[in-house]
C-alpha cells in the first residue's frame, strides 16, 4: 500500500439494479470491510448470509415517507464529504459521531428503463432518484478519500484492486470512478429533464442538457485522426442503437451514421403495404423501391444507382426472406439493417463473414416527435425530428393538368425518399422506384442535373438507350426558387413534379409548368436536410 492508497473499511452499498451485488458484498466481507445498507439492498445481503448494518442503525433514524428519506441525514453525508487530512473536519466527525464511509456503491432508481417502456407520469416521476444522486456527488467530490462506484461493471476490477492491495484503492482510480460518477449523474439528471420538458410541451427549455451511456468504443470517427465513441440513451425508438448486430466486424462511425439513415428512411412505409429497400452510401438514399415482395423492391432499388450501391448500406422494412438474402449478397455491402430475418436468410448471409447484420425487431415511426442536434462552435442546435408526413388531401394541384393516379403514388413515393436525401435534394422516382437521386448541392438547378445524368448512366448499365428518368416524376425538398431546376426535370423526362411551394417566383415556376405539359402540386411542408 502506498501513501496515494486509500484504506477501505466501511462501505455504503445501496443499488437497484443488483446485478453481482452479492459476490461483490461477500469479496468485501472476506476484506474485512464493514457493510452499511438500506432496505431492499440490506435485505439481499444479509439473505445471503453476509453481516450488514442497517443506515438507520447508523443515523439514528428510520426510512420515512416510503423509503424517500433513508440516507439524506448529516450522518451519512459527513462520512462522504469529510476531509481525512482536515483536523476540522475530523473534530466534527468526533464530536457528532460521524463514522468515515470509505466505498459507496450506489446505482440509481431506474428511471430511463421506466420512460422507455412507457410508464406513466405518475410511476415516472417516482423513479426520480434524489438521495443517490446526492451521496454520489458528494462521494465523487471527496475522492481524495473516498472510492464511488456507480456501475456494476467496476465491482470486479475494485475488487482485485483492493484484493492487490491490501484493501485499499489507488488514487487514479479513484480519480477515474468520480468521473464516471458524475457523468453518470449528469447523464440521469438529463433524462429527467430532457422528459419533464417533453412532457410539459417545453419546445425550447432555458437550460437543456444530453446525455448517454457508451455502447462502443469507436476505432475512429469519420477520419482516422478523429477520436469518437457511440453513445445510446434516452430513447426506445427501434433503430441502430437498439439492434442486435447477429455478425460482421464492429461498426465505425460512419456504418452507424449510414446505417441511422437508411433505417430512418426505410421505416417511412408501412411493411404491411409494402416491401420497402433502401440503399445508403455517405448518408445519402442512392437507391429506394417499393414491391409486392424485397427482392423486387431491391432490384428496383440497385438499378437507381448500382456504382454507388457498392459498399453501402441496406435497410429492409420486413423480415428477409432467402430470396432477397440471395441478391443482396451477390454486392458487396457494409451493413444489412431489418426488422427480422428468416433461418434461411441468415444461412445465406453468414457466408458473408465481414457483413454486419443488425436486426432491430420493429420499425421507427416516423410520426414520433423526438430531438436532433448538433453541435456548433460555442453552443449547440436543439430541433424537434422532422417528423412532418404528408398524405394525398395534403396536397394542392397548381397546374392546369392535375397528375394521373400513377404519378400521384410516385410523387407521394418521391416525396418520401427526399425527406431523407440531403439538400439540396432532387429525387427522380418511376414506378415507386428511384430512378435518379441528386444530393447535397448547392445549386437546385445542379442537383437535378446529377440526378438526371445518374438515371442516364442507370440506364446504360441496364443496356437501356433512354434514360431512366423518362416517365418519371421529380420531388423537390424546397421549393424551386426559378424555374430552371424545373425545366431541366422536364428535360430529364419527368411528367409530374411534388414541391413545397411558396417561393417569390411561384407563378413564374407554375406558369413554366404549364408550358412544359407538367402537372405539379404543392405540400406546403419543406424537408431540409443538413
Amino acid at each position: 500500500m502506498t501513501s496515494a492508497d486509500t484504506p477501505i473499511k466501511r462501505a455504503l452499498i445501496s443499488v437497484s439494479d443488483k446485478t453481482g451485488l452479492i459476490e461483490f458484498a461477500r469479496r468485501l466481507n472476506a476484506l474485512g470491510v464493514e457493510l452499511l445498507s438500506t432496505g431492499g439492498t440490506a435485505r439481499a445481503i444479509r439473505e445471503a448470509d453476509i453481516p450488514v448494518c442497517d443506515v438507520s442503525e447508523v443515523t439514528g433514524f428510520p426510512e420515512i415517507m416510503d423509503g424517500r428519506v433513508k440516507t439524506l441525514h448529516p450522518t451519512i453525508h459527513g462520512g462522504l464529504l469529510a476531509m481525512r487530512g482536515n483536523a476540522e473536519h475530523r473534530a466534527a466527525q468526533s464530536e457528532h459521531n460521524i463514522p468515515d464511509i470509505d466505498l459507496l456503491v450506489v446505482n440509481l432508481y431506474p428511471f430511463e428503463a421506466a420512460v422507455a417502456r412507457g410508464a406513466g407520469f405518475e410511476e415516472c416521476v417516482e423513479n426520480i432518484d434524489i438521495g443517490g444522486p446526492a451521496m454520489i456527488r458528494a462521494a465523487a467530490k471527496n475522492h481524495d478519500g473516498v472510492t464511488v462506484i456507480v456501475d456494476v461493471a467496476d465491482y470486479d476490477r475494485i475488487a482485485e484492486e483492493l484484493r492487490e492491495t491490501g484493501g485499499a484503492t489507488r488514487a487514479e482510480t479513484r480519480r477515474a470512478l468520480a468521473a464516471k460518477a458524475f457523468a453518470r449523474t449528469a447523464t440521469y439528471d438529463a433524462a429527467i429533464s430532457n422528459w419533464f420538458a417533453a412532457e410539459i410541451d417545453e419546445e425550447a427549455p432555458v437550460y437543456r442538457a444530453f446525455g448517454g451511456q457508451l455502447a462502443q468504443t469507436l476505432r475512429y470517427g469519420e477520419n482516422p485522426h478523429q477520436h469518437a465513441g457511440f453513445y445510446v440513451g434516452g430513447t426506445s425508438r427501434p433503430g441502430v442503437a437498439s439492434a442486435r448486430q447477429l455478425q460482421g466486424k464492429e461498426l465505425s462511425y460512419n456504418n452507424i451514421n449510414d446505417t441511422d439513415a437508411a433505417f430512418e428512411c426505410v421505416s417511412e412505409f408501412d411493411p404491411g403495404q409494402h416491401a420497402a429497400v433502401v440503399i445508403v452510401k455517405h448518408a445519402n438514399p442512392c437507391g429506394a423501391a417499393i414491391a409486392a415482395s424485397l427482392s423486387q423492391a431491391y432490384k428496383q432499388a440497385l438499378a437507381c444507382d448500382p456504382v454507388s450501391a457498392f459498399g453501402g448500406i441496406v435497410a429492409l422494412n420486413r423480415t428477409i426472406d432467402e430470396e432477397v438474402a440471395a441478391e443482396i449478397v451477390t454486392v458487396f455491402t457494409e451493413v444489412i439493417i431489418a426488422p427480422n430475418a428468416s433461418d434461411g436468410a441468415l444461412e445465406i448471409i453468414a457466408g458473408k463473414q465481414n457483413l454486419r447484420l443488425l436486426l432491430t425487431d420493429g420499425l421507427a415511426d416516423p410520426r414520433t416527435p423526438g430531438l436532433n442536434f448538433k453541435a456548433v462552435a460555442g453552443g449547440m442546435l436543439v430541433q424537434s425530428r422532422d417528423s412532418g408526413c404528408i398524405n394525398l388531401s395534403d396536397l394542392n394541384t397548381v397546374t392546369r393538368r392535375s397528375p394521373s393516379e400513377a404519378e400521384m403514388r410516385d410523387l407521394l413515393f418521391a416525396w418520401r425518399i427526399a425527406k431523407h436525401v440531403k439538400s439540396n435534394a432532387i429525387v427522380y422516382a418511376r414506378d415507386e422506384a428511384t430512378v435518379g437521386v441528386g444530393a447535397g448541392q448547392m445549386s437546385r438547378l445542379d442537383s437535378a442535373r446529377i440526378a438526371a445524368r445518374k438515371s442516364a448512366d442507370a440506364a446504360e448499365a441496364l443496356g437501356q438507350d433512354e434514360p431512366l428518368a423518362k416517365g418519371s416524376v421529380v420531388a423537390s425538398d424546397a421549393f424551386f426558387p426559378f424555374a430552371d431546376g424545373l425545366l431541366q426535370a422536364a428535360e430529364a423526362g419527368a411528367t409530374a413534379v411534388i414541391q413545397p411551394g411558396g417561393s417569390m417566383r411561384d407563378d413564374e415556376v407554375i406558369a413554366a409548368a404549364d408550358d412544359a405539359g407538367l402537372a405539379m402540386v404543392f405540400t406546403g411542408m419543406r424537408h431540409f436536410r443538413h
